[in-house]
């Protein structure tokens, strides 16, 4: 028995506020909290109207990411947020080093 899965390429994907709070199932409150600590977005974009903020699919990572360091360790925004950045920059990392044709070993 063969199961098709429909996927879509997030990669170029925006969301709006309220999209990217349904997908992370958070409240926009939730979202807008974590904009205006710094820990989402560019800091130009933190005084404008929240309904035109835009995230792109890495913002949809580091908020699962902030999800998952605030419930499973019971972290604040502010350490959620910060390891987020340390998961992004071992990725970041790891990806120089498979481009350059080194390995992690």
């Amino acid at each position: 028995m063969s199961k098709e899965v429909d996927a879509v390429l997030l990669e170029n994907a925006l969301f709006s506020l309220d999209e990217l709070a349904f997908s992370c199932h958070v409240s926009r409150e939730w979202i807008i909290e974590r904009v205006q600590w710094g820990l989402l977005l560019r800091d130009d974009l933190t005084g404008t109207d929240p309904d035109a903020w835009q995230f792109d699919s890495r913002s949809l990572l580091r908020v699962k990411r902030i999800i998952r360091v605030e419930r499973d360790f019971e972290g604040n925004p502010e350490l959620a947020g910060l390891v987020a950045d340390l998961l992004e920059e071992i990725e970041s990392l790891r990806t120089r080093l498979h481009t350059s044709g080194l390995t992690e070993d």
